[in-house]
């Protein structure tokens, strides 16, 4: 074994102090209720609508659209103007017949009543966050 002398030591030191007094990040846990409106998609509806400053809308909101392997949307109408992103892996997105790719940190609109279906053809999660905006 190699020597320690007293600057190492400090080191190795402050580094299991540092550890012990540390927590771990946790998930969060509250604030956010799932649903499972399809098979192998989660929708997680953060709580609480926030005042919007753009003209038309009176409110903001935040969810996730959680997408495993395989999985798809239905294609519901959009109950209101949104703007989506997609934050993890990648998605085929048909919307009103227009298909296009979604991959990581891609960012798309939709209007009211807009039709869009979501696929995760992919071999890992897909996260699409969506932020609503409410009239």
């Amino acid at each position: 074994m190699s020597k320690i002398n007293r600057r190492s030591a400090l080191g190795i030191g402050l580094a299991a102090a540092t550890a012990a007094v540390m927590k771990p990040a946790s998930a969060q846990t509250a604030g956010y209720k799932d649903t499972t409106p399809w098979p192998g998609v989660v929708v997680r509806e953060y709580e609480g609508d926030t005042p919007s400053i753009i003209p038309g809308f009176k409110t903001v909101s935040m969810r996730d659209v959680i997408m495993q392997p395989g999985s798809k949307t239905m294609g519901p109408p959009m109950m209101n103007a949104m703007v989506c992103h997609i934050t993890e892996g990648e998605l085929r997105l048909d919307q009103d017949g227009k298909v296009f790719t979604g991959k990581k940190n891609f960012v798309w609109t939709c209007n009211k009543d807009t039709k869009e279906q979501a696929y995760n053809d992919g071999n890992v999660v897909a996260i699409m966050r969506i932020t609503d905006l409410k009239a």
